[in-house]
């Protein structure tokens, strides 16, 4: 086998040669990875920009739809006994609630019998309706039939079959120290929404087997009954009645809730929601700062580190903070409110944004001027309403076609020129390394060659100069 070494006939540091040779032949590849380093910077810059701008211009759907500027709210002044919610856009206003009667379900509880008897053949028919007459009206839903095995269904089995027969109502055993009872209850609340139980006995006796557990009106078979019951009520001295202890649909877009009678009248409300409305225009105020404070950054320079911005100089972030702020600036004619000054959103120095607390809250007296300066629908995109307008422009630089999505397909486009180039260095310094080995190893070649002839030489000539003597 073959063992090279370089420099071993001239004595010469080859592959130190070689080495800065191929160095300076590499030479141009710091300039393109510090312009590499500089371009992925500015990709990423951008695609935090994109992604914010998104998140704004959604923003400005929000803030154009009518519903942000119509938050309401509603109050009592005895929230245990009376709660109320409202739907945005309920006009405010104001009640006074009196509760005389909660609504309830029918529940019925059978006599005690011994645990775990067999309550003999049979079959039970329950029929949803009224008691209110004093007497069972039978309502429009269809009676459900139970089947009941002898000797085998206790009260507990019972129970079972009831509550998988969707028939309105709920059972369960109660056990004590009397036996067990069979517990029944109409799943919804309400006059109209109570229950018979006819029962059709096997053994044809009704003091024993299933006619135990007859609900028929009266206290034959021993069921305790408390019929069910609607919600009775005075609002601002008006009776009102609900099936449920949730009056709702009576006042456009307020629903009531009741949970005690009262002794005295519960005072309730309809206001604005300012509080929720303002969080709305705050949210917008932070995401502009937010946009303005990342532009002000990668475009500026820091005097206190001496480092400028990695986007410093370019247009198209340049473009976008002037544009941005150039448009918070503009107007909306044709209402109360046409700049965002007019509502206390203030533009202070550097372009940041603050809100004047005291103006905002006079403004919001008036939500829907506050809506109309951020909803107007003008033909000029100029004069459109600033959640309009934040849509619009999010869209121009953020969208598929807008000024950042292109710009960074052309920063990714230099980002491959610029790897290609770094390949063809590469490459180039490649090539010349293996020419640079090639000739010096030739030179060092020769070199040795050289040198044996030159020790041939001398040692003729001291071997003539021995045999002259």
């Amino acid at each position: 086998m073959a063992i090279t070494s370089t420099g071993l006939g001239s004595g010469v540091d080859i592959q130190s040669i070689v080495s800065q040779l191929v160095a300076l032949e590499r030479g141009a590849l710091k300039p393109l990875q510090t312009q590499a380093t500089k371009i992925q910077s500015k990709i990423s810059v951008m695609g935090t920009l994109s992604s914010m701008m998104t998140a704004f211009g959604e923003l400005g759907t929000k803030l154009a739809t009518p519903s942000s500027f119509q938050a309401v709210k509603g109050s009592s002044s005895t929230p245990t006994a009376v709660g109320i919610t409202v739907a945005a856009g309920t006009a405010p206003t104001s009640m006074s609630i009196e509760v005389q009667q909660l609504a309830r379900a029918q529940s019925t509880a059978s006599l005690a019998v011994p645990r775990d008897t067999a309550m003999g053949a049979g079959s039970l028919r329950i029929t949803l309706g009224d008691w209110s007459s004093g007497s069972f009206v039978a309502g429009e839903a269809a009676a459900v039939d139970i089947d009941i095995v002898e000797g085998e269904d206790t009260l507990t089995q019972i129970a079972a079959r009831i509550n998988t027969a969707n028939a309105g109502v709920t059972a369960t055993v109660l056990r004590d120290a009397s036996g067990e009872r069979l517990l029944m209850r109409s799943r919804e609340t309400g006059e109209a929404m109570g229950f018979e139980m006819q029962v059709t006995d096997a053994d044809g006796d009704p003091a024993s087997g299933l006619s135990r557990l007859a609900v028929q009106g009266g206290v034959a078979s021993g069921v305790q009954i408390t019929h069910g019951a609607n919600a009775l009520a005075t609002l601002n001295g008006i009776a009102i009645e609900s099936t449920s202890n949730t009056f709702a649909d009576g006042i456009p877009g307020v629903t009531l809730q009741f949970s005690q009678v009262t002794t005295a009248p519960v005072e309730v409300a309809v206001t604005l929601d300012k509080e929720a409305m303002t969080k709305t225009i705050q949210s917008f105020v932070d995401a502009y700062n937010q946009l303005n404070d990342m532009l002000t950054s990668v475009t500026g320079y820091n005097p206190d580190t001496k480092v400028a911005g990695s986007m410093q100089g370019d247009s198209t972030a340049v473009g976008l903070q002037n544009a941005l702020r150039g448009m918070m600036r503009s107007s909306t004619p044709g209402g109360e409110f046409t700049t965002l000054a007019d509502i206390g959103i203030e533009i202070k120095a550097g372009g940041k944004m603050s809100i004047n607390t005291t103006r905002l809250n006079t403004a919001l007296d008036n939500p829907e001027a506050v809506q109309n300066l951020f909803n107007a629908d003008h033909i000029s995109p100029t004069e459109q309403g600033f959640g309009e307008k934040l849509k619009a422009f999010a869209e121009g630089f953020s969208g598929a076609s807008g000024t950042l999505t292109s710009r960074t397909e052309s920063l990714r486009a230099a980002a491959t020129r610029n790897t290609k180039e770094q390949d063809k260095v590469n490459e180039r310094a490649t090539r010349a390394e293996a020419r640079y080995l090639k000739q010096y190893n030739a030179m060092d070649a020769m070199v040795g060659q050289l040198n044996s002839l030159n020790a041939f030489v001398s040692q003729q000539i001291a071997q003539w100069n021995k045999t002259t003597s």
